[in-house]
């Protein structure tokens, strides 16, 4: 009994340390912070606008869009804006980009717009500058 308890607090111990590091490793912000990587996989809620600045730097962002309608991405996102709901700076982005005459929605009032083919999202596009 005595040895399973210290193996038992052993492995607790490492789960606590590596977890600590984690957070210290990774802060807000950064797409391998643990909130985000929670979030990502449907455990943790994290703030919506935050989600989607750390989409920025995230290699895998078109995993969270890609395939899904847009019920789905409102459920993901909170809310979606069509180009004339959008910033005046992003709509405009939006009408002299190769985009213009697709079928997009905003993620929130982000940078980021989704561009669907009928009913699923085909692509994720990043307003940068224009």
């Amino acid at each position: 009994m005595g040895r399973l308890l210290r193996i038992v607090t052993f492995v607790l111990a490492l789960v606590l340390v590596c977890g600590g590091g984690w957070v210290l490793l990774y802060p807000s912000g950064d797409p391998k912070n643990i909130k985000y990587v929670l979030w990502k996989a449907g455990f943790h809620t994290l703030n919506l606008d935050t989600a989607t600045d750390t989409m920025i730097g995230d290699a895998n962002r078109d995993k969270l869009v890609l395939g899904r309608t847009k019920a789905q991405l409102r459920e993901r996102f909170g809310f979606l804006l069509s180009p004339a709901e959008a910033a005046p700076y992003f709509r405009g982005c939006y009408q002299d980009s190769s985009w213009k005459n697709r079928d997009v929605v905003f993620i929130r009032r982000s940078s980021w717009f989704v561009v669907s083919d009928g009913d699923k999202a085909e692509g994720l596009v990043l307003i940068k500058g224009c």
